[in-house]
């Protein structure tokens, strides 16, 4: 006898990221730290091998009223003010089309809303062939069928096999959506270049021809673009896209906030008419009532706060660990370069992703490192090391370590 629905994956969940954490945690507790590379945590830390929290933002947390974190939202779409900072901080006057912008806990409930909403069971969500996992879960617990594009062409965006897996999911169901998650790609840390947006809208927009298309933008690390707030520039491209294409940027203030923890987040809805937006606007303020009913007042409120009496301060700060995270990343990468080591083409966030494309070689290659006390997380094609809490010190050698444990396991 079953008590869930019929149509449900009932395999366990296995949260590999956690479990490898635990293991690296364990050997710090049994070895010592400076005896282990823990480039598991998605997370920025210190120096220290501490988590940040921005003084800036828990600062100014701390400042508000017991009644303002007790209290619920003053609507279950997001405070007022919240949206309207939350569109000018990500948007702001890059783009001249209808908008609207609905708070969700966290990027993460940005992009589950709009997986839910945005397509009928058994249809099909297009995924990048290497990408954060749990989107692949979240279509699985809305009986939908994912098909994934590759993401690379050399060191260059895929732009054919992006447009191949559109037009044919486009030709089995008259309608895409698909999932692109940019700038600071996780896990590789690639950014689209100005014309590979081009390439992308010119796609989107020749799809539109033949049904409704919409586009996911997940942009959870781009407070973390080492291009600064010019990474946001892009987004003026959108401006492009025809009346059957939809703008969905999933938004974390969790990454950006460095308040993980706190879940909060936005979906902003872009398309050229303003009754489109009104009409996923409408899907997602029910679905947002029906699912989570209220977002964290208090970080919303905080959000406000901090961007509207505090940016210089939090610029200050983040500007910091921007500066930290490029270091970290150019020892790796520029000693992978003269070690041999492949990792999938990087620019700017918090990963830098080892190319290993066979999984069953990935696997072997990710056992051996933990046996040297090298812990890492594997993704689809590759291994994902965590240059966002991995201090400084261990990232110089590291490169050759894992090329030689590499090169161990492929004889």
């Amino acid at each position: 006898m079953r008590f869930v629905k019929d149509q449900v994956d009932l395999n366990p969940i296995v949260d590999t990221v956690f479990a490898v954490v635990a293991k690296a945690k364990e050997a710090k507790e049994e070895l010592g730290d400076d005896q282990v590379a823990d480039a598991t945590i998605g997370s920025l830390y210190d120096e220290n091998g501490k988590i940040v929290a921005f003084d800036s933002v828990f600062n100014t947390l701390k400042e508000l009223p017991n009644e303002v974190m007790a209290a619920y939202a003053g609507s279950f779409t997001g405070n007022p003010n919240y949206r309207e900072y939350v569109y000018q901080w990500v948007v702001g006057d890059r783009s001249k089309l209808a908008h609207s912008v609905i708070a969700t806990p966290g990027g993460t409930g940005a992009v589950s809303i709009t997986i839910s909403e945005m397509l009928d069971e058994g249809e099909t969500v297009i995924l990048p062939e290497i990408c954060w996992g749990s989107y692949n879960l979240m279509a699985t617990m809305d009986n939908l069928k994912t098909r994934s594009y590759s993401l690379f062409e050399g060191d260059k965006f895929n732009i054919n096999s992006f447009k191949q897996v559109c037009e044919e999911v486009m030709a089995q169901q008259k309608k895409v959506v698909v999932v692109l998650n940019d700038p600071c790609h996780n896990p590789t840390g690639y950014s689209l270049s100005e014309e590979e947006w081009d390439a992308v809208i010119a796609v989107l927009n020749e799809l539109g021809k033949q049904g409704p298309v919409v586009l996911l933008n997940d942009i959870a690390y781009i407070d973390f673009a080492y291009r600064g707030k010019a990474a946001r520039d892009y987004i003026r491209k959108f401006d492009n896209i025809s009346e059957n294409v939809f703008v969905i940027i999933a938004f974390s203030i969790s990454k950006s906030l460095t308040s993980y923890g706190m879940r909060c987040g936005a979906a902003i809805l872009l398309a050229q008419k303003q009754e489109s937006v009104r009409e996923v606007e409408i899907v997602f303020e029910k679905a947002a009532r029906a699912t989570w009913s209220n977002v964290n007042n208090a970080a919303m409120e905080n959000f406000v706060t901090v961007i509207t009496k505090k940016q210089d301060a939090y610029e200050t700060e983040k500007d910091t660990y921007v500066k930290l995270l490029k270091e970290r990343s150019e020892i790796l990468t520029k000693e992978a370069d003269a070690c041999g080591l492949a990792y999938y083409p990087y620019k700017e966030g918090f990963f830098v992703t080892l190319k290993v494309e066979d999984n069953a070689l990935r696997d072997r290659f990710h056992e051996a490192m933990m046996k040297e006390h090298i812990y890492t997380v594997k993704v689809n094609k590759g291994i994902r090391v965590a240059v966002c809490s991995l201090p400084v010190k261990k990232c110089y050698g590291l490169a050759k370590r894992m090329k030689q444990i590499l090169d161990s396991v492929s004889a």
